[in-house]
């Protein structure tokens, strides 16, 4: 599994990339590899104005179904058409082909308090 160490984690298994005041957000790999093969992915809508810890979307798998949390405030700029028809795309490239949304965010600095690469690997370690 991989982890980027330019982008930022949750404990709720999202990873966010920052540039300038817009975050892409997707799953990471250990989440898709836990769900096993995703076969439907509900996004908001462009427009849609998200709450740091509250639900933007739902992943399902063959094994379940789960909430996707937002990472840091902000509105939704841009959503992923593709995972629409072709949800699998997150289990093969989870961090490039598999991002879910993009948001201008209300607060850029509040990226900042969310887990690096190495503390998201200490966290998922506990977990297996």
């Amino acid at each position: 599994m991989e982890f980027p160490e330019e982008f930022k984690y949750t404990e709720e298994h999202e990873w966010i990339m920052v540039e300038k005041d817009l975050a892409t957000i997707g799953i990471t790999d250990f989440a898709q590899d836990a769900l096993g093969d995703v076969v439907f992915v509900e996004l908001p809508e462009v427009g849609t104005v998200l709450e740091v810890g509250k639900p933007f979307g739902v992943v399902e798998s063959v094994k379940a179904v789960s909430d996707i949390y937002a990472p840091i405030a902000g509105t939704v700029e841009e959503i992923n058409e593709d995972l629409v028809e072709t949800p699998e795309i997150i289990n093969t490239s989870p961090y490039e082909d598999g991002w879910m949304i993009k948001i201008r965010m209300t607060d850029a600095s509040a990226a900042d308090a969310l887990m690096s690469s190495e503390d998201y690997q200490a966290l998922i370690a506990e977990e297996s």
